[in-house]
């Protein structure tokens, strides 16, 4: 959290979390499908017409579930085109946000993910770096989609009934917006999957970040302290492991039971990640039980069950 270490996690709960923005998005253009699915045909210029259409009729032949029931707002409503395009942005916000992450763990600096070759391109000048273009692209396209949204809640937001010739502007944002989106979902899935994630190394910073300074207050919660008190004493720990430049891993036991009495020999067991991990088996938990229950729930879902 806030781009520092904070509690340690699977590599597959936090991409799990990304599969839960994406669901999300394919919802959203399921609604975007549903609010297009009226035919405007038989609104005329704004007033309906005197010719006695069977409009029931001419929406089922052509594959629409209903008819428009208001003519001036059959003409003038653009509300569907602003639901796709609005998907098309989270769908975007949501792929730029892993896309940053992906950029920032491919640094030296986090060293988490190697993206393949394919998807990367070396600098003009310096041979030694790797650059995350694809990721960076796709990240900068978001920016792009976003503004074809922005440009048509602009044109609408001040048109009365009912057309006006400023709805012609409806068009290129829309199909900017597809065929940007397409042409990034062509590219994004792949790179993922080629992408080769170093979990040596996010482990090691997992175990060098105190990461589990929120586990060894847990500990003390659990032996009866509040929470209050033992997030305190966590945090002189921490101090003193910064001091001695070790982990929380590494200090006596008798540092510990300085702190606190409590404190006793199996604590070293209460703050190893596997035990971090494990203890968090709830329902949208880290654990690797609960993640691969979700991923199973996932499975099941992507498959139509």
């Amino acid at each position: 959290t806030h781009l520092q270490r904070a509690q340690p996690i699977t590599l597959g709960h936090h991409l799990m979390a990304y599969y839960e923005m994406f669901k999300r998005d394919g919802a959203r253009f399921t609604a975007a499908h549903t609010s297009a699915d009226r035919m405007p045909l038989g609104s005329g210029a704004l007033a309906g017409t005197t010719y006695p259409l069977n409009r029931a009729r001419v929406a089922q032949l052509l594959g629409f579930t209903e008819v428009t029931p208001n003519s001036l707002d059959g003409v003038s409503d653009r509300d569907f085109v602003m639901d796709f395009v609005y998907a098309c942005s989270m769908v975007m916000v949501h792929i730029s946000r892993l896309c940053e992450e992906l950029i920032l763990w491919s640094s030296q600096e986090f060293g988490f993910v190697q993206l393949d070759d394919a998807y990367a391109t070396g600098s003009s000048i310096m041979p030694q770096k790797k650059n995350p273009d694809v990721a960076e692209l796709a990240r900068g396209k978001s920016g792009r989609v976003i503004g074809d949204l922005m440009g048509l809640l602009t044109t609408m937001k001040g048109l009365p009934l009912a057309y006006n010739k400023d709805m012609q502007e409806d068009k290129e944002p829309l199909f900017d917006a597809f065929d940007t989106v397409m042409k990034v979902l062509g590219l994004f899935p792949p790179m993922l999957k080629t992408a080769r994630f170093q979990t040596d190394r996010m482990e090691q910073a997992a175990l060098d970040g105190f990461a589990n300074a929120t586990d060894v207050a847990d500990y003390l919660v659990k032996k009866g302290l509040p929470f209050r008190q033992a997030h305190e004493v966590s945090g002189h720990l921490v101090r003193e492991c910064i001091h001695q430049k070790c982990n929380l891993a590494d200090l006596p036991l008798e540092a510990y039971q300085a702190q606190c009495p409590l404190f006793e020999g199996d604590i070293y067991q209460a703050i190893s990640l596997e035990a971090c991990l494990k203890g968090r088996n709830l329902p949208g938990g880290p654990a690797p039980e609960a993640v691969l229950a979700h991923i199973a729930r996932a499975r099941q879902e992507l498959a139509g069950g």
